[in-house]
């Protein structure tokens, strides 16, 4: 037999550190031998009912009691504890152990894995499908020992404070009283969505922050089910090239290339925009297509725009009568989520407010439109809520849901200036900023702030051709 699969047999029955530490990331799948596989799996079943570790004799009494194993498997068995037994007294480091265990599981878990994606291939399989042969993979590649196993909250103050003074890796804004509402912007492996009806800005904020993520060297991917790929870089092209919607469309071929040119030399961050139709996409495609960039392109994303998210579908259920909307849009709130914690990125995404909340001017996390469980999901939940004057006079008004960075009674409400002709935000003037129940406070000014539309246009101008 493989002289490591006796060593982890071994140490399964005499280490009882390295069991512990182990077993629960062992699979009996992973042994190739039969009756390797046997051993292993009496091993488990006697540590999982009396945990404890087996004896030599327990062992051997308990496979002369089964009636389900041929005389021929006995007899491979009862050698392959006899050779064990004479060896336990070889002391192995359980360092080097632990580590070369975990290679052999996830070799083990990658040759199991690509098997059973050729007995697919062959039709042989009849649970599984060609569509699932990626998950296969991806779950293979990812095996991995976690052993911590909590915190321990005397022994480990030290980790605390460090913890405490450890400077947070985010994405900032280009907009003061974002970066105020958030200190200092979005962290990773968070979900942040913003609540608006039809209309009032939802793509035109995640347009925004995208250039501003790009303007700023970071790497952007954005996701869009609602409009075409090119609409997305149309209006970007306007936020960044600092023209507007229309005159994109008249600018003669000479112009606008000199205009890119001269961003291309400013700009550091890469920004890929992938469409997917309506309501077909889920985590899964979008898992994909991040090992898939990464593999192709050599490109991670530092931060993930899904424009948006009640037109995502669920990777783990599919909407019906047994499904409400409760339950399937939290779904998708958990598994994207989730993919902002696997891949270590901030999510920012988007979404409708009911048809009371549409004409609402002071809108709360009740006006979240097909399900609660969203904002009950969400790190950072905010709403744009737009009317007749703050239209006339170029604003949206922004109000806190939702906040797990900060207080969010402390500037719980504020205005940002908008120029939808050129999709940009910006910050306004102080004095604009006299809103009733506003809970704003005095702050120390972010290196983003710019308290005055000159300042702005310096920052955001037209690029110099």
């Amino acid at each position: 037999m493989n002289r490591l699969e006796q060593t982890i047999l071994k140490n399964l029955i005499y280490n009882e550190e390295y069991a512990r530490k182990v077993l629960p990331f062992i699979k009996n799948t992973y042994f190739a031998d039969q009756t390797d596989k046997i051993v292993f799996e009496e091993i488990e079943s006697y540590i999982n009912k009396y945990k404890n570790l087996p004896t030599y004799e327990a062992l051997i009494i308990n496979f002369d009691e089964k009636k389900n194993i041929t005389e021929q498997t006995a007899k491979s068995v009862v050698e392959l504890l006899d050779g064990i037994q004479e060896t336990k007294n070889e002391k192995t480091p359980i360092d080097w152990l632990t580590e070369q265990t975990e290679k052999f599981c996830q070799d083990r878990a990658i040759y199991n894995a690509i098997m059973e994606s050729v007995s697919i291939l062959d039709n042989r399989s009849k649970t599984k499908t060609k569509g699932q042969i990626p998950e296969l993979l991806s779950d293979a590649l990812s095996v991995s020992f976690d052993t911590h196993v909590g915190h321990d909250y005397i022994n480990q103050h030290d980790t605390r404070y460090e913890f405490y003074h450890r400077t947070e890796k985010k994405i900032p804004f280009d907009l003061d009283f974002f970066n105020k509402i958030t200190k200092g912007g979005l962290p990773q492996k968070t979900l942040n969505i913003a609540l608006a009806g039809t209309g009032v800005g939802k793509s035109l904020f995640m347009c925004h922050v995208a250039a501003s993520c790009i303007n700023q060297g970071y790497n952007v991917l954005y996701i869009t089910m609602e409009m075409a790929e090119e609409r997305i870089a149309e209006r970007i092209d306007a936020n960044l090239l600092n023209i507007t919607l229309d005159d994109l469309h008249v600018i003669p071929r000479d112009d606008y290339d000199r205009k890119f040119n001269a961003l291309k030399t400013k700009v550091q961050g890469k920004l890929i925009i992938k469409e997917y139709p309506t309501a077909s996409a889920h985590s899964g495609h979008f898992r994909s297509l991040l090992n898939e960039l990464r593999l192709k392109k050599n490109f991670q994303p530092d931060i993930i725009f899904i424009d948006y998210l009640n037109i995502c579908c669920s990777s783990r259920m599919k909407m019906g009568s047994s499904i409400n909307s409760y339950t399937y849009i939290k779904a998708i709130a958990e598994e994207l989520r989730g993919l902002a914690v696997e891949f270590a990125v901030p999510i920012v995404s988007a979404t409708q407010t009911t048809r009371s909340g549409y004409s609402n001017t002071d809108l709360g996390l009740e006006d979240t439109s097909e399900s609660f469980g969203l904002p009950a999901t969400a790190d950072f939940m905010f709403a744009l809520i737009s009317s007749e004057e703050l239209e006339q006079l170029g604003q949206i008004m922004v109000k806190q849901l939702k906040n797990r960075y900060g207080d969010p009674t402390l500037n719980k409400k504020f205005v940002i200036g908008v120029d939808k002709s050129k999709m940009k935000l910006y910050d306004v003037e102080a004095n604009a900023q006299k809103i009733v129940d506003s809970g704003q406070v005095e702050d120390t000014p972010s290196k983003f702030i710019s308290n005055d539309s000159h300042n702005f246009k310096q920052r955001f101008g037209q690029i110099k051709t």
